[in-house]
């Protein structure tokens, strides 16, 4: 089977995410600057196949899009272009940042290294795709 990416877009950093061939386990890839995430990808792609590409779109308590949409959605269309034969598949990220923030504090990630921007990115998008893919799995 072909692997599913995830993207946790910003406007600085893109977190990326990986699932294992069997589509089973989410793990975090890499974090890159977002205006070296579509050379990243092609790179990627060139190395493996993915299926579809999980992006996360911040959404408010009252289902409106975040403030933060209007820096995803040019990066995104941008990746739809270059990627035209790609599945994309835009789902809630609603409080994955802090899911992730507080993941790192469960598994004992110290204070000064909680910090580090990356690690959340990553983080968060491992839990965005691994969020989709328990909703996948159960029809949900």
């Amino acid at each position: 089977m072909k692997r599913y990416l995830a993207l946790d877009i910003g406007r600085k950093k893109t977190g990326i995410a990986v699932t294992d061939t069997s589509r089973i386990i989410a793990s975090a890839l890499t974090t890159v600057p977002t205006f070296e995430l579509e050379q990243y990808l092609k790179d990627y792609f060139t190395k493996n196949e993915v299926e579809k590409i999980i992006v996360g779109m911040p959404v408010q308590m009252n289902n409106t899009a975040s403030e933060s949409v209007k820096y995803i959605e040019p990066v995104l269309n941008r990746l739809k272009k270059v990627f035209k034969n790609m599945t994309f598949i835009e789902v809630d990220e609603r409080f994955t940042s802090k899911m992730a923030f507080q993941t790192m504090i469960d598994v004992g990630i110290k204070k000064e290294k909680r910090k580090d921007k990356t690690t959340v990115d990553k983080i968060s998008a491992t839990i965005i795709l691994q969020s989709f893919l328990e909703k996948e799995k159960y029809n949900l």
